[in-house]
């Protein structure tokens, strides 16, 4: 009787390994078809991380459009208060110069901004969606979207170099005659940022040329995350 029970329980023991060898298999299979599928959209999906989650130069390697969000509001908010006193030259200097440092830190690098700059963000993310459309397979959704959140981004990045160099001549100003319609030029330019603007006056504000701002390419980035099923 022990041969015969000896062979029962081998033929039990290679029925358990070869069990577990179809089970491992099996799992292994199901995993490559993930890691394949993941692979095959991971490029595109890092460049989104970059625009909306984090980069790893930015202050607290945040994304590079919130970083841009973040630079621009600080501009805008004190182009703002140097339109206050149109009177005040020293006045308008002090807070063109923190626009300045908010839009490019390189131009003024002293300021209550991020230290980054509207302009660098900017055209980060515009260059990182860029990247992401151009990903070895990358989604019909995501390469409709990057073009919208491209040209906004540019079109912020366009704005923000106009604010520079206007910026400057507030700087080498003489009077505040001289400065304060200068001044009043960067400030709706500094709202441009965010908001964007209705150039061909049909009411609305879209990711056109000329157009669309932060706002804009912040709201096709969320469409475009919600359609590749990512958190926005």
């Amino acid at each position: 009787m022990q041969p015969m029970l000896s062979r029962s329980v081998n033929f039990s023991r290679a029925i358990a390994l070869s069990l577990g060898l179809v089970l491992v298999t099996g799992c292994a299979g199901e995993m490559a078809k993930k890691d394949k599928g993941m692979a095959k959209m991971s490029k595109a999906h890092v460049h989104i991380g970059h625009v909306m989650t984090g980069w790893k130069d930015t202050p607290e390697k945040a994304g590079l459009l919130p970083t841009a969000i973040a630079e621009a509001k600080v501009a805008a908010q004190h182009a703002g208060f140097a339109a206050n006193k149109p009177g005040d030259l020293k006045w308008m200097k002090a807070h063109i110069g923190h626009v300045l440092h908010a839009v490019d830190p390189g131009v003024e690098p002293k300021g209550p901004g991020l230290g980054y700059g509207v302009i660098k963000a900017a055209g980060g993310a515009a260059k990182h969606i860029g990247f992401s459309a151009k990903s070895e397979g990358a989604s019909g959704n995501v390469k409709k979207h990057a073009v919208h959140v491209g040209a906004s981004t540019k079109n912020v990045v366009t704005w923000g170099k106009l604010i520079v160099r206007l910026g400057k001549k507030v700087k080498k100003a003489k009077t505040a005659a001289q400065a304060a319609p200068l001044v009043k030029k960067i400030g709706e330019l500094a709202a441009r940022l965010a908001a964007g603007d209705d150039v061909n006056g049909d009411g609305k504000v879209t990711w056109v040329a000329s157009e669309g701002g932060l706002k804009e390419a912040k709201k096709h980035m969320g469409f475009m995350m919600k359609g590749e099923g990512l958190k926005s």
